[in-house]
């Protein structure tokens, strides 16, 4: 088949990287966000889908929106089938029945849980046991279409949301070309999706806030779900704290208990009270300054200023 694939963040990069490098279909175009300012300077800089689009050869449609223009010009590319994964952007009539086959959609979450665009993040706050990745048909409504294919794997505690989304991209890619495969041969059958639907919308610097009045498992959870972004934060004294890295504490000992957002810097290590057990923080980064171990943060920290909001 000729397919048309539009995506943007690196996570969607394993799937193009699969459909492209396969040779059992033609990948006929990428569509992807436009150059994005990064760094410190502001450099405009490809998205990691056009990166490895060019890298493959692709034409490639940059679009913020797909309005008529970016219609126009993935007809051009007569595709028969379009494959989207989190591009950024809906997918509207009539670019949504312009390939004979439609769309199809890799989504990152067991639907119909977590619809929307931080399904990772979402299911890791809320402690899902399982995160997975789901392949459905594209339609008008927000990830609402008929599953062709759906698999789960155990939520592994150690994992940031960044890592977990990782992992996933690659199962995902697995998971997509099998539906593709089963598409071209005509054997993949799409049932609808069944259940109580979950939404997971984009993140903001709020949903990174810490709070330390929860448990030791929600206050972790909360940690992984919003790292690396838009990144855990809270404060000391008033000025925001960067939480690059925290983990259970680990001792052979019992951990004498600790009010819940009181510090308590030990020689090696910086323990914070939550409303349960506490928590090692590992890797910190206070405002105006770089990022650094906790422990040596720890040490310099005035006796009044050991508490966090």
């Amino acid at each position: 088949m000729r397919l048309v694939f539009a995506g943007t963040p690196a996570a969607a990069v394993p799937s193009l990287e699969r459909l492209a490098g396969e040779g059992l279909h033609e990948v006929v175009g990428a569509v992807t966000r436009p150059d994005a300012p990064l760094g410190r300077k502001r450099v405009l800089t490809p998205s990691p889908v056009a990166a490895a689009a060019e890298v493959h050869g692709l034409p490639i449609v940059k679009a913020a929106r797909l309005d008529a223009e970016a219609t126009a010009r993935i007809e051009a590319l007569r595709p028969d089938l379009g494959v989207i994964v989190a591009y950024g952007g809906l997918v509207r009539e009539p670019l949504l029945s312009l390939p004979r086959l439609g769309w199809i959609n890799l989504h990152f979450s067991v639907l119909p849980a977590w619809r929307g665009a931080a399904p990772v993040q979402h299911a890791i706050i809320a402690g899902d046991a399982e995160l997975g990745a789901s392949v459905f048909q594209l339609v008008p409504e927000l990830d609402a279409g008929d599953v062709f294919a759906v698999r789960s794997w155990p939520n592994d505690e150690g994992l940031t949301a960044g890592a977990a989304l990782e992992v996933l991209a690659e199962r995902g890619a697995e998971l997509l070309a099998e539906v593709v495969d089963g598409l071209a041969a005509g054997t993949a059958r799409a049932v609808p999706q069944y259940g109580e639907a979950s939404l997971a919308p984009k993140l903001t610097i709020d949903d990174g806030r810490i709070d330390w009045h929860r448990g030791e498992r929600e206050v972790l959870a909360r940690f992984r779900g919003v790292t690396p972004e838009p990144g855990a934060w809270t404060t000391v004294g008033g000025e925001r704290l960067k939480v690059l890295e925290a983990r259970p504490v680990v001792s052979a000992d019992p951990v004498e208990p600790l009010p819940a957002g009181e510090l308590r810097p030990e020689r090696r290590r910086v323990l914070a009270g939550t409303a349960d057990v506490p928590i090692e923080l590992v890797r910190v980064q206070p405002a105006g300054r770089g990022a650094m171990a906790a422990a040596d943060w720890g040490r310099g920290l005035a006796e009044g200023l050991r508490t966090l909001e």
